[in-house]
């Protein structure tokens, strides 16, 4: 969330940043300043009113011991006008507070400089790539039926006992989950991440706090009697876990790292992107945030960038890192990186991983903040990454890796899976 000095100070600024992730901001931006100034005129008027209640009702007791019944009887009368005049501005006070707060939540995360213009995702701009695309035979089958041929995952089962994008894994596809699973956090932990373990549903103060609430509120599935909604990633109970917490500066970077189910409810995804593991209601992955010092918040990113990096080459898979255009970031974002791996049956790049600073945006609606040596409490910058999401990652190694014999897994992973083939 914006703070509203900075809108208030900035706005044509503000405007024109927000323009390149295609969102008109002149409107909100101008009832954001009206409000803000309602609210501090307000404010005024109201501490002028509460001050001469004050200095009043100090007079009425010494009028009282002076014998000035009458003067003392008329002060009492003027604090009850008064009093009606500081509800009356209270409540106009608590109405602009309230407007006020509901228009920030809607307004999008200043861009970087450093995104380029652009509408979506063909707009994107690719920083680097490696790894081998290989060459399949012409019968290679798509992650799908290999799935079905081993018996390594029943889509159809997971349809009857809950729905389209709920798979069922087993076998030598379920160990393949929890090696990867284990694979990605043994990696995290060896890279400074703690690992937490995570709940699965947070209530609605945590989705606003990361900024899922209310932008993306019709994509998360909502247990409405308990008000708790199932998390779409591990991002948010973990960067929840810093909302309303001042740290010291000695403390930062904070690095956690956290393997959680993600649910998403994808309301209207349709075709070739959701066939097998492409886009799925529920699946796992590993996440890793971090809460750091705003000046170094950038080196950060690219440290996060470059490990996320490590892990697609460990696993040999065709990799390529885009920076992505205004029109394709996310609302909280201020500049996202995505890996997308190369699936050689489908002949397609999938995405499995963003990488994000959303600098203090989501600390300013976490109230997430550091102490430093001057005493000066200010915004920590959050930022999070994928590392990474498993159903693209197991296309594409079912996929690429597939043989005559069978499906050959990856060396760093065979210490994890116990198996080299998967046949």
């Amino acid at each position: 969330m914006l703070t509203t000095k900075f809108i208030t100070e900035n706005a044509t600024e503000v405007i024109a940043r927000l323009a390149k992730k295609h969102f008109d901001a002149s409107l909100i931006v101008s009832e954001v300043i009206s409000l803000d100034t309602l609210r501090k005129t307000t404010q005024t008027k109201l501490d002028e009113v509460l001050a001469e209640m004050n200095a009043i009702s100090k007079a009425i007791g010494d009028l009282y011991k002076q014998g000035k019944k009458q003067e003392a009887d008329e002060a009492k009368e003027k604090t009850v006008v008064l009093k009606e005049k500081s509800k009356e501005l209270s409540d106009i006070l608590d109405s602009a507070e309230q407007k006020l707060h509901t228009l920030l939540l809607q307004i999008p995360n200043l861009p970087h400089a450093s995104v380029p213009e652009g509408k979506g995702a063909d707009d994107n701009t690719i920083e680097r790539s490696g790894g081998t695309i290989p060459s399949l035979p012409a019968n290679a089958l798509p992650h799908w039926e290999l799935a079905k041929k081993y018996d390594l995952i029943d889509f159809e089962l997971g349809v009857k006992i809950s729905g389209a994008g709920f798979p069922v894994y087993k076998g030598k596809g379920a160990q393949l989950q929890r090696a990867l699973i284990n694979f990605f956090l043994s990696n995290a932990s060896q890279a400074g991440y703690l690992e937490i373990q995570p709940p699965y549903v947070v209530n609605a103060a945590s989705g606003y706090g990361t900024g899922q609430l209310p932008d993306k509120d019709g994509q998360m599935y909502h247990a409405t009697i308990d008000d708790l909604y199932l998390i779409p990633t591990a991002e948010v109970p973990v960067t929840n876990i810093y909302r309303d917490v001042i740290l010291q500066e000695k403390e930062l970077p904070i690095k956690n790292t956290a393997y959680s189910a993600c649910f998403r409810r994808e309301a209207g995804s349709y075709g070739k992107d959701v066939r097998g593991l492409n886009r799925l209601h529920q699946f796992d992955k590993v996440e890793i945030v971090q809460i750091q010092h705003p000046d170094k918040s950038y080196e950060t990113l690219d440290e996060m960038v470059n490990y996320v990096q490590t892990l697609v080459e460990k696993l040999e898979l065709p990799w390529r890192i885009l920076r992505l255009c205004g029109g394709d970031m996310s609302f909280t974002s201020a500049l996202t990186f995505d890996f997308e791996v190369f699936s050689a049956a489908q002949n397609r790049w999938l995405e499995v991983s963003s990488v994000s600073n959303f600098e203090s945006f989501q600390a300013n609606r976490l109230k997430c903040r550091y102490k430093g040596d001057d005493k000066k409490t200010s915004l920590c910058h959050t930022l999070n990454g994928s590392a990474l999401a498993l159903p693209r990652i197991v296309a594409a190694l079912l996929e690429n890796n597939q043989t005559e014999e069978g499906i050959v897994i990856p060396k760093a992973l065979v210490p994890f899976t116990g198996f080299t083939l998967i046949s």
